[in-house]
């Protein structure tokens, strides 16, 4: 018989695909729930329909259904579902965090108050009022600073400001962005924070009953500087010194600490600079898009495997990335709809490249930041060194030339 793992997942989520295919190789059985009750991907539509946004009934019919058939596992894959993951492995007696930690990690506002109080090396932040007049509200904001959404994710609606006309202008933006979401609350928030120099870097780690282990830490060689923050390149092992590698590491582990997150992968984006190591997210989850994968060419299993391994208690040691490797997420270069990618046989040629993924098809319209949420695609390499990789990357990317028509859009009178 097949050990069984609830997926609890956003319909549509692009994690969901990866977390499919670690199950398979792990032998697991999976069963969705989300809110894909008519969805024409059959994993959705033939699992168990929930809304997210009810936690106590959805709660209430994972319970049922685990009655019939136990699960030995429960994973969540985004932001949007950690909440609801967590209150079902707690009822489950599944390794779990504690109450409120994942909504805290979700949240950037209630995450920042949350590490400053700890003691936690945060950049000074501001909460907006939406629904308030701004002007009060950003006077004695000093610049340059960041307004960011206070639970989107990949970078969406994060704006630099260098002055008091570009933080208002920022802010009518990442309005208008969050017009389309449903939480009122989250609608009606936006966090500002000081811009933090320095070189980024991104960590994944396990938590195993408060223990964190370092799966990977990346670093991002193209500057983040704004005034949007697209992220493209993720190279490991990290040319951090050991020293600053071993504070980032102290960095996120106070700040699961503080969240009282104990179980589960985490997601980590740190700034370095000569003042230390500064905490700008930790995340109750995996990292985005197929950037998993990168774990396979080091430790033989992808991150979403580690992740499946863990929940169902199955992982007995720490695995590491050995050697080199790193992907670009290849970034949308402007709005239109996507005609074609050329040059993708030179760049697959490229030595050191392993894999190409296009995940945008033609006809399809592509969003850049801060709007859009996601990647034309990613590119994958092998090698020796962090330079060598990073190399590979720059050099495939350096083939591709990604042809864009304009989108013409009609008004109604």
């Amino acid at each position: 018989m097949l050990r069984r793992v609830l997926l609890i997942a956003p319909h549509g989520s692009y994690r969901t695909v990866p977390f499919l295919n670690a199950a398979k190789r792990q032998n697991l059985d999976v069963l969705i729930a989300s809110e894909g009750q008519y969805s024409l991907v059959s994993e959705y539509a033939q699992g168990l329909h929930i809304n997210l946004d009810d936690i106590p009934t959805a709660l209430a019919r994972i319970a049922l259904v685990a009655q019939q058939q136990p699960f030995c596992g429960v994973v969540g894959t985004d932001d949007a579902s950690v909440e609801l993951t967590d209150q079902v492995a707690a009822h489950l007696a599944l390794p779990h965090n504690s109450p409120g930690a994942a909504r805290i990690a979700r949240r950037k506002d209630l995450a920042r108050a949350c590490l400053q109080a700890a003691g936690v090396h945060v950049p000074w932040f501001h909460i907006v009022d939406l629904t308030q007049s701004l002007g009060a509200q950003l006077e004695a904001v000093t610049f340059p600073c960041v307004a960011k959404p206070v639970a989107l994710s990949a970078s969406r609606g994060v704006i630099r400001a260098n002055n008091h006309k570009e933080l208002i202008e920022a802010c009518i933006r990442i309005q208008r962005i969050l017009s389309r979401i449903k939480n009122v609350e989250e609608q009606e928030r936006i966090l500002i924070e000081g811009f933090i120099p320095g070189v980024e870097i991104a960590i994944e780690g396990l938590l195993r009953q408060g223990e964190l282990e370092i799966l990977a830490i990346f670093d991002k060689p193209d500057p983040l500087d704004g005034p949007y923050f697209e992220e493209t390149y993720y190279i490991t092992p990290s040319r951090l010194s050991p020293s600053v590698q071993a504070q980032a590491k102290q960095e996120v582990a106070a700040a699961c600490r503080a969240y009282g997150l104990r179980e589960g992968p985490i997601h980590a984006e740190c700034r370095v600079n000569a003042a230390g190591v500064w905490i700008l997210e930790v995340a109750a989850r995996t990292i985005g898009g197929l950037c998993g994968q990168l774990l396979r060419f080091g430790t033989g299993y992808t991150l979403e495997e580690l992740v499946l391994m863990h929940a169902t208690q199955q992982l007995t040691r720490p695995m590491v990335i050995e050697g080199a490797a790193g992907v670009l997420m290849i970034p949308i270069p402007q709005a239109g709809i996507l005609k074609r990618v050329e040059g993708l046989g030179a760049a697959e040629r490229v030595p050191g490249v392993q894999e190409i993924n296009i995940q945008v098809r033609e006809g399809y319209e592509l969003i850049p930041l801060p709007e859009g949420a996601s990647y034309l695609g990613f590119i994958f390499a092998q090698g020796e060194s962090p330079q060598e990789v990073e190399a590979a990357l720059r050099a495939a990317h350096a083939q591709l030339r990604i042809v864009v028509s304009p989108l013409w859009k009609t008004r109604l009178a």
